[in-house]
Formats: C-alpha cells, structure tokens, sequence
C-alpha cells in the first residue's frame, strides 16, 4: 500500500532531477527555431528537432499532471482527517498517483535505448572457496526471487555447482521490458559478512561475489571476426537429464582480444548453445566496447577512471548485527531476510535517481 509521505519524498526527488524549468526553457529555444521560416529546409535536421521537442513537451505536461494530483491527494487526506469515511476514496487516489509516479520515474531514468532490454545475469564468486560459492549462490536466489516478483520471465544458461555448496558461475537471461534497466543497478562487487556455516568453530568470514549484467538485445550489430574465436565442447554439468550428460552440447566461446569467455549448456543441442552463446558475446562485447569509449571520454575529460564491476557497491552484514547498506547511495535495510529474497527496489530505485540526478546537473552546469 502506498505511503503518502514517502510519495511525497519520491515526487521531491523526481523534481530535483528532472529539471522542469531547464526542460521549459529548451522548449522555448526549440519553439523559436521551429518558426524560422527556413526550418524545414534541411528536413532531417527539423524532423529532429520536432521529435525532440515533442518529447520534451509530453515529459513537462506529464509532471505536470502529476503535480496537480499531488496536490489533490494532499488536499484529499486534509478531509480524511474530519470525514473519514473518505479514507477509501483517499487510498485509491493514492495508489492511482503511486502509479503515474513509478511511470514517470521510469521514463526520466531510463531513458537509454538498452535500458527497455531483457537482461543477462552474470555471477561469479570471487576468492574465498565454498564460502563464496554458497555466497554466489544466494545472490542467485535473490536475482530470481526479485525477477519472480516483478513478472519477468527467467532462464539459466549456464551454470556450475560447486563441489561442496553453492554455485562457480551462473548466467541468466531475465526476460521483460526494462529487465536491464533495472538490472544494471547490480552491477559490481556485493560483499557478505557473517558466522560461516562451513567453519566449526563458527568464525566470522567476508566473502566477495562479482555480478555482471548485459542487455540482451538481437538488434545488437557487433563485427566478431571467426577467426578471434575459440570454440570447445564439452558434457553438461547442469541439469537436462542424460541425453545432456551423454553428448557434449555445451558450449564455451572465447574471445582472444579481449579474453571475453561465455558457456552456455541449458538447450539440448550443441548448435543451439552455440546461438545462445554467441547471442552473449554479442552482447558483453557491445558493453566492452562502450565501457572502453566511456574510459577514453573520462580519460579526456581528467576524471578518474573507475571499472564499474571491480569494486564494492553493497554490503549484506549477518553478523554481529544484520544491515544492508548500498555504499553508492547510502540506502540501508535492516530487513536482510527480506532482501535476499528479493526485495532491493528500494536500492535499485535509489541508484537510478542518483544517476539521472547527476546527469541533470552535468547538462544544466555551465560549459
């Protein structure tokens, strides 16, 4: 059910990075180009414009819309307070502004093509053995626990147990709109700290476990040369029953340039994991190579350079107290049960307007 304050609080932080006025004033600046009289001489070049600033329009009306029924629904809960039988009335306009505000959240922040993707899911425990495996493991769960409940569809790729407990690696395509959008948020080094179930004499361990997230996007025009390719073969090790066990249908592609590998063993044939395969490669390599133009840009720019899954974004800490804190954001849950089954929209949320805030910011500096 949705909360009346904490709406308020999401529709303050929509303002501040939105930047309503900045978004008038280019509106504005667009209008006055339109009404030269020789504008649609280069008829490109104005289709653009009129695209952008159509966009531009229904973005404003829309917070606009948005900002008058806040402002109703504060009004609305004014009257609960002396006619409480309006309290139905009141909680339905509440959740129908609850909605129009996810809605709009959604578009400011993600706005970039891949963003309406279906996602690949990478995790990979880091040093540390069973530990990190089992660790490796529950972030698995977590992933498809947080998928189930959002409706996405999911698919393991690939995935291989560990000897004693937990997971080496698993791939998994999240299937549904805005599935990467979301999903990118993830990306980086989570850390568990807690009593270890595999130490008898109950010492406290920290384990690492890295999670990778591509779109996955069959438009994606990415030039492989075969000849930088390594292919193998090799049985199965997850599960698929014995046809899987008997032939060597899975499939490990490498990248020798970039030493990029992916498996992939969930389909039945060889030649369908091969598909599978390429189909993440194809996109990791789009991520590289945009992740690399990203390092020159910051490289001209004098920023620093910061690989974005080589550090730690979030830490789950069991013992000797139970806390999840987001260190790019500063969001904290003491609800570690709830979390790990799933429920991080709540960082997820907080890491996107944090982008979209910044980005704000960097448009409206000036140059």
């Amino acid at each position: 059910m949705a909360d009346l304050n904490t709406l308020l609080e999401r529709f303050h932080d929509l303002q501040r990075y939105l930047n309503i006025e900045a978004k008038r004033k280019e509106i504005q600046r667009l209008e006055e180009q339109a009404a030269s009289p020789d504008f649609w001489n280069d008829r490109d070049r104005a289709q653009q414009v009129m695209s952008e600033l159509s966009a531009l329009r229904k973005q404003v009306e829309e917070y606009e819309k948005l900002a008058q029924r806040i402002q109703d629904v504060e009004e609305l809960h004014e009257m609960v307070q002396e006619d409480p039988t309006l309290e139905n009335e009141f909680q339905q306009e509440l959740e129908a502004v609850d909605r129009m505000l996810s809605q709009l959240e959604i578009q400011a922040t993600l706005s970039a093509p891949e963003d309406r993707s279906s996602a690949i899911l990478s995790i990979n425990p880091g040093a540390g053995g069973t530990e990190s495996m089992d660790w490796a493991e529950m972030l698995l769960r977590m992933y498809l626990r947080w998928a189930e409940k959002r409706g996405y569809k999911t698919r393991i790729l690939d995935l291989i147990p560990g000897e004693e407990a937990g997971i080496k690696h698993a791939t998994v395509l999240v299937e549904g709109p805005y599935a990467y959008g979301y999903l990118k948020a993830e990306r980086g080094v989570h850390r568990l700290v807690r009593i270890s179930p595999f130490d008898a004499n109950q010492r406290r361990h920290t384990s690492f476990t890295s999670v990778w997230v591509t779109p996955e996007r069959p438009d994606i025009q990415v030039d492989i040369n075969p000849r930088d390719l390594k292919i193998d073969t090799f049985r199965s090790s997850g599960p698929g029953g014995q046809h899987m066990q008997k032939n060597e249908t899975a499939v490990r592609i490498t990248h020798l340039p970039t030493g990029i590998v992916v498996t992939c063993q969930s389909e039945r044939s060889q030649h369908q994991n091969k598909e599978v395969a390429m189909r993440i490669l194809k996109a990791r390599l789009y991520e590289y190579y945009k992740e690399q133009e990203r390092k020159k840009l910051k490289e001209i720019e004098g920023e620093k350079s910061e690989i974005a899954w080589g550090h730690q974004i979030r830490s789950y800490v069991l013992h000797p107290y139970r806390l999840v804190k987001d260190h790019r954001t500063g969001v904290e849950v003491p609800q570690t049960e709830r979390v790990l089954d799933g429920d991080i929209d709540v960082f997820i949320r907080a890491w996107l307007l944090q982008q979209a805030e910044q980005r704000a910011q960097k448009h409206s500096a000036p140059s």
